[in-house]
């Protein structure tokens, strides 16, 4: 009885406290790639992603009844920084779905205007005003949103004086953007005001020190998470080996969020306690403990034993690395090491893709080369009928015959294409996408049709896989080179691809482009097929690793290729855009469609 009427008592006093609307609540995921394309159509950084925003603690002056329910002490608000975009997961402040959209694009827009301004008040006031120069009709849904969000403000008559003042000064500058220079001091932060950006934004971690099995793509299931980005700091482990402190003591039990250690390789739970408690801190502590499972069993998983490696080809391949902090590529700062499959015995086409093979070579078939009438030569099997009719037309008329061709001749038409596609081969394809197939499973199969069909073409091709640990180790798998025969080798090579390791992509696209441009061929198709964005052990992760491929993929357009992505990555919108152009990808929503999937794009794409 008494639990029941304690949570009776928190129903109501947080609905007597709330001032939200959830049923007219509008959520990030409603806008979809939305958001992003329009972050970017507004000459927003492009290599930003756009993520949900953590609530941080304001610290602003909360009414009796928040403060008695314990609520109000939190808000999104959307921030910028080098690497993300964060919006609210959710808008609910009016009680119009229209006005709580409008602030999501208000919002896009503010953030994507530049202020040279270091003061927040006075940023917040001249990105408004910049977003009215350039895209006026911004200021009409503005001017909708200021009174209802001006009215969800603390009442004047509530506030000591000093935060009277400060307060009087935010509503004068949202009303009128610029009429206020300077935002008068009060002790305590002032509430958070949802039209403009955060005041102080959480400051990322530094980068490094993350295990070599805590990467960015571990094997295993694909767990999604909220994508929320938190507040976090580098701290070192507690040791916990202090002789005189207890194992355990009774006080600490309600405090156990304080210190949860994951193992990121590893973990297997649903981790939603830790995600509980990872919402209910301020900033989360990251520490690094050095111990991983695998630590006692192996002393080093950076690379298998020769004996049981792929073949290393030659001492490998000194390529650049586009630095996009410093502007600059760092030249000769990674080494692709081509490898050959040390056990790759020749083989058949599986049996379960027979059928769906010889389906695909008698479609493929249509689009192979084929011999036609060129008209209008000087020389050829036959005279031209039409040429010839239309001369002796002329020269009735009393029209000068001009010179022309007056035979046709029979002549193979080639399509004069090269195609290479480049797989990546990291240890995130190792995840299942169902009970009986993994990733590498479904890549595996796409590689098997994908050659069956060009095969019947004739078009030349070649197919490489990738993947990384690190700047000095950038593994290229040779799978089928141009001058070789698509048959049971190359096919045994396709059967004995396996995960790997990273998705150092800049340096894998380098290196395929170059193979690529020396083809001869009028058009030449590069074809990269995924399941996630760059990243690996080092500081190739975020940012970094986007705009390193960005800039490979920009040099392999400026040497007359052709890139195309293809991944299953569900998250892709918000970055493949920046890398390839709204045209220059696509996302295969069910991954085990892809080996079906995966020619007929070829088709579109060479048509």
């Amino acid at each position: 009885m008494e639990e029941h009427v304690g949570r009776l008592w928190h129903r109501l006093i947080t609905r007597a406290a709330g001032r939200r609307h959830p049923e007219a609540a509008v959520g990030l995921e409603e806008l979809g790639r939305i958001a992003a394309i329009l972050f970017r159509a507004l000459g927003g950084d492009g290599g930003l992603e756009v993520k949900p925003a953590a609530a941080l603690r304001h610290g602003a002056r909360r009414g009796i009844l928040a403060r008695v329910a314990g609520s109000g002490d939190k808000a999104e608000l959307a921030w910028r920084d080098d690497t993300v975009l964060a919006l609210p997961g959710a808008v609910d402040l009016f009680p119009e779905r229209s006005l709580n959209r409008d602030l999501y694009l208000w919002l896009i827009a503010l953030a994507a205007a530049r202020s040279d301004e270091a003061d927040w008040f006075r940023a917040s006031q001249a990105a408004a005003l910049q977003v009215f120069q350039r895209f006026p009709g911004m200021a009409a849904r503005y001017r909708r949103l200021v009174e209802p969000a001006i009215g969800l403000r603390p009442a004047l008559r509530s506030l000591p004086f000093d935060e009277m003042a400060r307060e009087e000064a935010i509503r004068a500058a949202l009303r009128q953007p610029g009429s206020i220079a300077e935002l008068p001091p009060a002790n305590r932060p002032p509430w958070p005001v949802p039209l403009w950006l955060h005041p102080q934004p959480p400051a990322a971690p530094a980068a490094g020190a993350v295990g070599k099995e805590g990467g960015g793509e571990g094997g295993g299931s694909r767990r999604k998470g909220d994508g929320k980005r938190r507040q976090a700091e580098r701290v070192e482990m507690p040791d916990n080996k202090n002789p005189f402190l207890l194992f355990f003591r009774a006080e600490s039990v309600l405090s156990w969020a304080e210190y949860v250690k994951v193992n990121r390789a590893t973990e297997e739970d649903d981790g939603e306690g830790a995600e509980r408690a990872a919402d209910d801190l301020e900033v989360m502590s990251v520490a690094q403990d050095g111990q991983t499972t695998a630590s006692s069993v192996r002393f080093d998983l950076d690379l298998p034993s020769a004996a049981v490696d792929d073949i290393p080809l030659g001492d490998g391949i000194l390529l650049p690395e586009w630095h996009y902090k410093k502007q600059a590529l760092l030249p000769d700062h990674c080494r692709v090491q081509p490898m050959a499959a040390r056990n790759a015995p020749p083989c058949d086409l599986p049996p379960e893709l027979a059928k769906t093979a010889r389906r695909l070579r008698s479609q493929f078939q249509a689009l192979a080369p084929a011999r036609v009438w060129v008209k209008g030569q000087h020389d050829g099997a036959e005279p031209d009928l039409d040429a010839c009719v239309n001369l002796m037309a002329e020269r009735a008329a009393g029209i000068p015959a001009a010179d022309r061709g007056l035979y046709r001749d029979h002549r193979a038409r080639d399509r004069d294409l090269a195609c290479l596609l480049l797989a990546d081969l990291s240890l995130s394809t190792d995840a299942h996408i169902s009970d009986r197939q993994r990733v590498i499973d479904v890549i595996r199969d796409s590689l098997f049709l994908f050659s069956e069909a060009l095969s019947a073409t004739g078009d030349r091709f070649g197919l490489y896989g990738f993947s990384s640990l690190k700047r000095h180790q950038v593994r290229f798998h040779a799978i089928k080179g141009f001058g070789e025969d698509y048959g049971a080798e190359v096919r045994g090579r396709i059967a004995a691809v396996k995960p790997g390791y990273y998705t150092r992509m800049g340096a894998a696209v380098r290196h395929a482009s170059g193979l690529l441009a020396r083809q001869p061929a009028g058009r030449r198709l590069l074809l990269i097929l995924t399941d996630g964005k760059p990243n690996d052990l080092d500081h190739y992760e975020g940012r970094y690793g986007l705009e390193d491929t960005r800039m490979a993929l920009l040099e392999a357009r400026k040497a007359g290729l052709h890139p195309f992505c293809v991944t299953i990555d569900e998250k892709a919108g918000g970055y493949l855009p920046h890398l390839f152009g709204p045209g220059g990808y696509v996302v295969i929503r069910n991954p085990a469609e892809l080996p079906r999937e995966l020619p007929a794009l070829y088709a579109q794409l060479t048509r």
